[in-house]
């Protein structure tokens, strides 16, 4: 029973691009103004969302395109971020915009569609309190869905092999303990940090394990659940 979170960041700059917009980023975050999240959304539930649909159709699925704002699906609040001065200490607030996180996740939704043998394919948009609508961190909201519905496995596919050790060779296996150890020793860094942080959050929550996985490999994620060895890196609960 497959749930697909999508992202979109590159054809989300291409767009923005296009109408003569430009991104800022602050930790790794998209400032979202009103402007910029009409495009967002248009672009992430529109035109990606329906091409992946369309994809898993052409393969014999049968699939259906969500958003958060679907169902009241993905119920979302502000994200706020701040920022020390390294001259005065003094900590600032920063404004990320329409820039959410989920609060809540209704799997009732989400088992509708699969008791109906279809695929959920979901735009990481969410929805406000008060109807406002929120950009979420495609990652971050499949990690919330798979902690929602305690799935067996939360899969993140990426452009890497999996984590890398000190040594640039791949861990296969970590536990959530060893995962945190390994963000503090500055072993995990950059980008690898968030999905690792996701990954640890969503076995919290009940997901069985999470995987980083790359996405380039021919079926890695068959590799990843029908192989003794696996692929890509495991995170797995304390024992």
């Amino acid at each position: 029973n497959p749930i697909v979170v999508h992202g979109g960041g590159p054809q989300i700059n291409k767009m923005l691009d296009r109408v003569g917009i430009k991104s800022q980023f602050v930790n790794g975050l998209r400032v979202t103004d009103a402007a910029t999240m009409e495009i967002v959304e248009m672009v992430l539930t529109g035109s990606i969302n329906k091409q992946l649909v369309a994809s898993i159709n052409a393969a014999g699925g049968r699939a259906v395109g969500l958003s958060g704002k679907d169902g009241d699906l993905v119920i979302a609040e502000k994200v706020t971020k701040t920022k020390t001065d390294p001259k005065t200490g003094e900590i600032k607030t920063i404004d990320l915009g329409f820039v959410g996180e989920p609060r809540r996740v209704d799997a009732g939704v989400l088992r509708s569609v699969l008791s109906a043998d279809l695929i959920p394919v979901i735009a990481p948009v969410g929805v406000g309190a008060k109807g406002e609508t929120y950009n979420i961190n495609a990652d971050t909201v499949a990690g919330a869905v798979a902690g929602a519905v305690k799935a067996e496995r939360l899969i993140l596919l990426t452009d890497v092999e999996g984590v890398l050790d000190q040594e640039k060779k791949i861990i296969p296996r970590m536990t959530v303990s060893e995962a945190r150890a390994r963000i503090k020793d500055g072993t995990i860094t950059g980008g690898m940090i968030p999905k690792i942080e996701t990954a640890v959050e969503a076995v919290e929550h009940g997901v069985k394990a999470a995987v980083i996985l790359d996405g380039r490999v021919p079926h890695s994620v068959l590799l990843e659940l029908f192989t003794a060895h696996g692929a890509g890196t495991l995170i797995s609960a304390d024992r």
